[in-house]
């Protein structure tokens, strides 16, 4: 199960352990929260768990003032150039923009599922590791006939036919 986002919370509802000289971990009490590491400085010493946890929640509604502002565009590369490079850093090819178009076989292992991207074919786990650098962030997929690759299909949303 995907874990819940940490979320402004009062006292009642949290667990601060401080860590190090410099920082604080929040433990929610509520289990589907994962805990979050929070570095503040040295200052974290004059401090009391409310004003560490006034921080923390001015940070949450900063990056969700941020979120709700935020317009996505997302990146097409033009047919023709390479949607994907690979990344001699993280040992991995990483898509160059935001939408990424390929052909779904099964030319791997027996039977399993190969990404035809450009013109080369990914195996299940480099497609995996790739989708990685997008961790975090939500996702469509959209399937098409191999052939209509980019192209945006008209989407009905309804209920799918009994087949």
């Amino acid at each position: 199960m995907k874990p819940k986002r940490p979320y402004v919370a009062s006292l009642d509802q949290v667990r601060i352990t401080r860590e190090r000289n410099d920082a604080a971990f929040i433990d929610y009490a509520d289990p589907a929260i994962g805990g979050v590491h929070f570095t503040i400085g040295p200052e974290i010493a004059d401090m009391t768990e409310l004003e560490i946890l006034d921080l923390h929640n001015e940070c949450l509604q900063a990056m969700q003032d941020l979120a709700d502002s935020y317009q996505h565009v997302a990146v097409e590369v033009p047919m023709g150039s390479p949607q994907i490079k690979y990344e001699e850093r993280s040992d991995q090819w990483v898509p160059r923009g935001d939408v990424v178009r390929c052909v779904i076989s099964d030319g791997g292992p027996d039977g399993e599922a190969t990404f035809w991207v450009d013109d080369r074919e990914l195996s299940l786990a480099e497609f995996g590791r790739m989708m990685t650098t997008y961790a975090g962030w939500g996702c469509r997929l959209v399937f098409v006939p191999d052939e209509r690759v980019h192209e945006r299909p008209e989407i009905a949303v309804r209920e799918p036919e009994e087949k």
